[in-house]
């Protein structure tokens, strides 16, 4: 390979947790991996959705958008951006896709891809998220793609999501390791190990690593998780309330089984039975499908019905119950709820007995802003307690240790957290160099 200049400059997840949007440069090869919204960056100007962007413009502004020429539909200039390499499914690495030219070729998971259009369908309106015309390309572990002389390879990890993947990126200085968002206590803690190994036989110059959870970590699995779901709703005589990220198939597995344990049915919002018919097509997921047994779809009460939820209420009439049948069987029934539907609860009138499972991180996900207050006095009203059950999407901090120092790259550079100063003294002993990094500065491999 001919070794040109190498270099990686960050214009997200910088001192924030997500907004990722990393260019690497080799030769003539540019590549974006990730381009995600920042939401630390857009809460401090925007309160959606009455104060929210009007156009990019304003987005640009504020720094929320970077300042890059030859990347946006918006601007006249060829494009000067050869790929963007998309690690998984969630909005702080995926959602300002809608503003990058439609000429430059977005390569991600085929499960990713699936996300993307649900998520394009069902915000179709939405400014900050837009995927039509998107020059989609998949893969899967095992394939490598080429752009320029650069060579990308993407090995899957476990996440929060389905399809998320790190990356092994074969530049002219050597191997770059891209971790995306991963974990190793999830379902599929396997499938990290591989990507940890790949990464470690690449004998790498730098890894780019979340480094997300540096304090308040909580330590369990998925498995600990549905056997504390069971030992909740074993015990719950009257309606369950589950708040639960739609896009995470591992706790929409360990609520259905349990439900189905505790011969109840699962109600799953229109919003979450869209994307679980958009994944049913992939037989390497294992969800549960539509038309299972145990599987209600909870129609809210509301009269106007956007066009792919009217299919959804087409295609599975029978499957399809509102707040009046909802509030007949409680006992029999796990209502999946988001923070929003809070209203559906005074027509549903929980009865005494009744619970409220929250099942993200604490008070925020990465998909939305919780307000955390207002939930606890719409419980309190209803005299519903709150349990906390949930695993993190991201890996620990001993863990992320050992995985570092295994794949022992020359450089560390970390991102997604807020966090750094910590990280680097906590990884000091290791042998790599811990490179705490600036925004929108270059830095040379």
């Amino acid at each position: 390979m001919v070794e040109h200049e190498t270099t990686l400059t960050f214009y997200g997840g910088v001192n924030e947790i997500g907004g990722n949007k990393i260019l690497l440069k080799d030769g003539d090869a540019t590549v974006f991996f990730d381009f995600g919204m920042s939401f630390a960056l857009k809460k401090q100007y925007y309160s959606p959705p009455f104060l929210s962007p009007k156009n990019e413009k304003s987005l640009q502004e504020l720094g929320i958008l970077p300042k890059l020429d030859g990347v946006y539909r918006f601007d006249e200039k060829p494009p000067a951006v050869d790929a963007i390499f998309v690690s998984h499914g969630h909005m702080d690495h995926s959602a300002y896709l809608s503003f990058v030219k439609r000429e430059i070729p977005v390569h991600c998971g085929e499960t990713t891809k699936t996300i993307l259009q649900a998520f394009g369908e069902i915000r179709k309106a939405d400014l900050e998220f837009n995927v039509e015309g998107i020059n989609f390309q998949t893969f899967r572990t095992g394939s490598t793609v080429k752009v320029g002389g650069l060579e990308v390879e993407p090995v899957h990890v476990d996440h929060s999501v389905p399809g998320a993947y790190g990356f092994i990126i074969h530049t002219s200085k050597g191997a770059v390791v891209y971790t995306g968002d991963f974990r190793d206590h999830g379902a599929r803690d396997d499938m990290t190990r591989e990507f940890v190994e790949r990464a470690k036989s690449a004998e790498p110059v730098a890894v780019i690593c979340e480094a997300t959870n540096m304090t308040h970590v909580s330590v369990s699995s998925e498995r600990e998780v549905e056997a504390k779901l069971h030992h909740v709703i074993s015990q719950t005589e009257g309606l369950v309330l589950a708040e639960f990220a739609y896009t995470d198939v591992d706790r929409l597995n360990s609520f259905y089984r349990t439900a189905l344990k505790n011969n109840r049915c699962l109600a799953v919002s229109l919003r979450q039975a869209y994307l679980i018919e958009a994944l049913s097509s992939d037989r390497k997921l294992r969800i549960p499908r539509l038309d299972d047994e145990g599987v209600l779809v909870f129609r809210k009460s509301k009269e106007r019905m956007y066009t792919w939820e009217k299919r959804i209420l087409e295609r599975y009439p029978d499957k399809v119950v509102d707040v009046e049948q909802v509030s007949k069987s409680q006992q029999n029934v796990i209502l999946s709820m988001s923070l929003y539907d809070l209203e559906q609860l005074v027509e549903i009138q929980p009865k005494p007995g009744s619970c409220y499972i929250f099942s993200s991180s604490e008070p925020f996900n990465e998909e939305m802003e919780i307000d955390f207050e207002r939930l606890v006095n719409w419980l309190r009203h209803y005299g519903l307690p709150q349990y906390h059950v949930h695993v993190s999407g991201h890996i620990t901090p001993l863990r992320l240790k050992v995985c570092l120092k295994e794949i022992n790259a020359k450089k560390i550079f970390p991102v997604h957290t807020e966090n750094a100063e910590l990280f680097a003294k906590f990884m000091r002993d290791l042998k790599s160099q811990i490179i705490i990094t600036d925004k929108g500065r270059e830095y040379r491999l």
